[in-house]
């Protein structure tokens, strides 16, 4: 029987540890797409192209007139297919090399996958996205992906259904819906070793509760140009970049580097 030592034992744990990748978890938001061109709501007072926000994102708007609703979607998606990642997208996406990076993003675009990050958590579904009207949403496996064999796409109509003949709806979390992402958000939360706010006052609930869930030692830093957002996420910042996210992701990316080498 092979016996090891107390001291060699502990050797190993302590070898162990260096090979774990420190854990990054980033919480972005729409400001992060807007430098790539995403219109937004609040950019437009509650308007996006002509469109009210209580007229095409809320359970009610699809009772009432589904037609209008997929349009909006349909647009956005045209919208997104001519965007691309920026320097923030991809500083993020570099980061996975030396890190287990983590983005919990409150976008409904596909902006981090495209520039090369892995672990993305979308909490408020897909744009890119849909599924069953019937399906509460409570996680992915109903999604279809607009673009596939099942929904070729690329718009999605009154009439669309699937299998059962059910009508596709917006993978998405309307205004009024709850978000069953969360649960899973925070455990990815909790076990992090720095984490990012970045595009995204983190003032709205439930996404801004998720802070809450990050292990009191774990350093906070956040990257927004408006100097308001430190003071309004309510939680003491080890670092507030007031840039812009292009800029600041990188800047942000190159100190963990230096406190993680």
């Amino acid at each position: 029987m092979k016996v090891v030592s107390v001291q060699v034992f502990g050797h190993l744990q302590v070898m162990e540890k260096r090979r774990k990748k420190p854990v990054l978890v980033v919480l972005s938001g729409a400001g992060i797409s807007r430098e790539s061109g995403i219109q937004t709501f609040r950019d437009s007072g509650g308007l996006w192209e002509g469109y009210d926000v209580m007229e095409v994102a809320t359970p009610e708007a699809w009772a009432s007139n589904p037609s209008k609703v997929l349009d909006f979607y349909n647009k956005r998606r045209v919208q997104l297919a001519g965007v691309e990642p920026n320097a923030a997208h991809h500083a993020l996406a570099e980061l996975e090399a030396d890190f287990e990076v983590h983005v919990v993003t409150q976008n409904v675009d596909d902006l981090h996958e495209r520039a090369g990050s892995v672990r993305v958590l979308h909490l408020h579904g897909q744009l890119r996205q849909v599924r069953p009207e019937d399906d509460l949403g409570l996680d992915d496996s109903g999604a279809i992906t607009v673009g596939s064999n099942e929904v070729p796409g690329p718009e999605v109509a009154l009439g669309d259904v699937d299998a059962r003949g059910v009508q596709l709806r917006p993978h998405v979390v309307w205004f009024g819906e709850a978000v069953p992402m969360m649960g899973p958000a925070s455990a990815i939360v909790a076990k992090a070793d720095a984490v990012l706010v970045v595009g995204t006052s983190m003032q709205v609930y439930p996404a801004a509760g998720l802070m809450d869930f990050a292990p009191a030692d774990a350093p906070l830093y956040m990257v927004n140009p408006d100097r308001d957002a430190a003071q309004g996420c309510g939680k003491s910042l080890t670092e507030f970049y007031q840039v812009p996210a292009s800029e600041g992701v990188p800047l942000w990316a190159l100190e963990m580097r230096r406190k993680f080498p």
